[in-house]
């Protein structure tokens, strides 16, 4: 049996990491990951624990990098989902702009998302 929502985002967030997983739901593994606990991520931001939008952003701009390399920016045609309600449930309110930081920066690195929300309130405006 194959799932409609093949390639997942999950994302994990603490006070001081950010990781961010692409999940096949097929098999159940994990096809790209990026994190700030590797070494290179975290030897490049200059700021320390201060940069949490920063950092998330960045997690987003490797993630997109490894995906392009896999071949699954687009999530083999049917895009990568992101239940954006789920995400910003489980993490409290500080993180909601360290998701969207994740998001947007996948989005703009040309990774095709589909974002599987029931409403908009939960965006930020700014």
């Amino acid at each position: 049996m194959t799932v409609l929502k093949r390639y997942v985002l999950r994302l994990f967030m603490s006070l001081k990491y950010v990781t961010a997983n692409i999940v096949d739901r097929n098999n159940g593994r994990i096809v790209a990951t990026a994190s700030t606990v590797e070494q290179a991520i975290k030897t490049s931001l200059e700021c320390g624990r201060t940069c949490n939008a920063k950092a998330a952003t960045v997690v987003g701009e490797v993630l997109a990098m490894r995906l392009k390399v896999e071949g699954l920016e687009s999530g083999q045609g049917r895009g990568i989902h992101v239940d954006v309600n789920k995400e910003l449930e489980k993490k409290d309110f500080k993180n909601r702009t360290k998701v969207w930081a994740v998001i947007n920066s996948l989005k703009n690195n040309g990774v095709k998302l589909i974002l599987d929300e029931t409403n908009d309130t939960s965006k930020p405006s700014y």
